[in-house]
């Protein structure tokens, strides 16, 4: 007779965050994302493409974020997902390297995150394909909470086009 492990006890910031509050996250970030986008329509005709493309791919990630996270994990339409969401997440990252860097620097904080999303994408794609589901939902969670929330807090600094399009 086969034996079953115990489940695992969730980590403390499995506990802090559950998926619940990241996705709520994830949808309250669009929100702002949606209200600043609707306030600088004046500015719009000058955005480089690339910025568009950017926030277009960004928007994706964040309607999918909830829905991936809440929904059953593990059947086809989980993966069918992953694939938009992961593709969304990759195309967001190298998106972001063709934004210039703010304050005329030459390298952004942001390119160094975004070279680890690119790189740490396929390792969440490697990870649910060889069945590693504790450390595909970790990557997932590393991914959401760093590279999209904390990173998306970090686009609305007054000196940063979505900051001044909110606050300005």
């Amino acid at each position: 007779m086969a034996s079953v492990a115990p489940p695992a006890r969730p980590s403390l910031l499995d506990r802090l965050l559950p998926d619940r509050v990241l996705g709520a996250l994830a949808w309250a970030l669009l929100a702002v994302v949606i209200v600043a986008v609707a306030r600088g329509h004046a500015d719009w005709a000058k955005v480089p493409r690339t910025i568009w493309f950017h926030l277009a791919t960004t928007a994706v990630v964040l309607v999918l974020t909830p829905v991936m996270l809440t929904r059953r994990k593990g059947d086809r339409r989980h993966r069918q997902l992953g694939w938009v969401w992961a593709g969304a997440m990759w195309a967001t990252a190298l998106f972001s390297l063709t934004i210039p860097p703010a304050g005329g620097r030459l390298v952004s904080p942001i390119a160094l995150l975004s070279v680890f999303v690119l790189v740490m994408v396929p390792r969440l794609i490697l990870q649910a394909r060889a069945h590693n589901v504790t450390g595909h939902r970790s990557t997932v969670r590393g991914l959401v909470i760093g590279a999209l929330l904390i990173a998306g807090f970090f686009t609305f600094p007054f000196n940063r086009l979505l900051g001044q399009w909110l606050f300005g």
